[in-house]
């Protein structure tokens, strides 16, 4: 259970509506339900009884809303008291990542980091795309290290590209590509395919939408997954073939075949997310740090 639980808890108890809660928030409806529903899970009670126009709080609910609202009151007067107090201290940072594309260039840069700077505490937050935006702009994020998002002039955030990674595909073993040692974008684009929900992955879609242009063929899309664990599941289990960079060579090991596609396909960006406006000294050392990793 994390703080961001909790206050997402109390927001929707508050406005009574997950739609109003979201906006509030500034993060889609499906992933704010979804972690409603893990923290109800871990909890082994209902929180809500859900109707058609508003939902309620249960018993349980109203019991642990003072609770939740209780201890975010007591962070929330640790950090104000912490902050008044003259303090020997680094600083913090608090940086969101999207885990699989991150792998190899995310421990670089936090081992370059501590070189240069070893008293500052870097907090990682391993979020969804709309959870790393949404983390951002509500300043619970310094920045984040992940793909390339459709971000809106004037939003608020912006993007430096760091790496360019190439796309495969992974298959079923039983399937009949997985004898080759590659593919044609055109022949992907004619299979079934696994992709992540548009809710909780805008970037995907985004990166997916130039593949579309380049191929000239849309794409079937036969089965919507919430994580790249779910992604490897759907096609080990013969649901269909999915797109992913070399990381998920790693991760499929023997339970799938990892395929390039050549000609290659449009690569996906991976880059720092951070607010717009001038950077603090300490995240412009981090962001020099992020760009002397993704160069070596």
């Amino acid at each position: 259970m994390e703080l961001r639980h909790l206050r997402y808890f109390v927001t929707v108890a508050d406005e009574g509506s997950i739609t109003k809660a979201a906006a509030r928030l500034n993060v889609s409806q499906p992933p704010l339900s979804r972690q409603i529903r893990d923290l109800e899970s871990e909890l082994g009670a209902p929180l809500f009884d859900r109707g058609a126009k508003q939902i309620v709080l249960t018993a349980a609910g109203k019991l642990f809303l003072k609770d939740a609202r209780a201890v975010l009151a007591r962070v929330e007067d640790g950090v104000r008291r912490v902050r008044a107090l003259p303090t020997e201290s680094a600083g913090e940072l608090r940086v969101g990542y999207s885990p699989t594309p991150t792998t190899e260039l995310l421990p670089k840069v936090l081992k370059l980091f501590r070189k240069t700077h070893p008293k500052v505490r870097v907090v990682l937050h391993d979020f969804a795309s709309d959870e790393i935006l949404a983390g951002l702009k509500a300043r619970e994020l310094d920045v984040a290290l992940a793909v390339e998002p459709p971000l809106r002039k004037g939003g608020g955030l912006v993007f430096e590209p760091l790496q360019e990674m190439p796309i495969g595909i992974m298959v079923p073993n039983e399937h009949a590509f997985a004898q080759r040692r590659s593919v044609t974008l055109d022949e992907v684009m004619r299979q079934p395919i696994v992709a992540f929900v548009r809710e909780g992955y805008p970037d995907y879609h985004h990166w997916l939408q130039g593949v579309v242009r380049h191929a000239k063929r849309a794409a079937r899309i036969v089965s919507h997954v919430d994580g790249a664990t779910s992604l490897m599941a759907a096609v080990e289990a013969g649901q269909g073939i999915a797109f992913g960079p070399p990381t998920y060579a790693m991760m499929a090991g023997k339970r799938a075949k990892y395929l390039a596609i050549k000609p290659p396909a449009p690569p996906i960006v991976v880059g720092a997310i951070l607010r717009a406006g001038k950077a603090s000294p300490l995240l412009q050392a981090f962001l020099q740090a992020l760009r002397q990793s993704a160069g070596d």
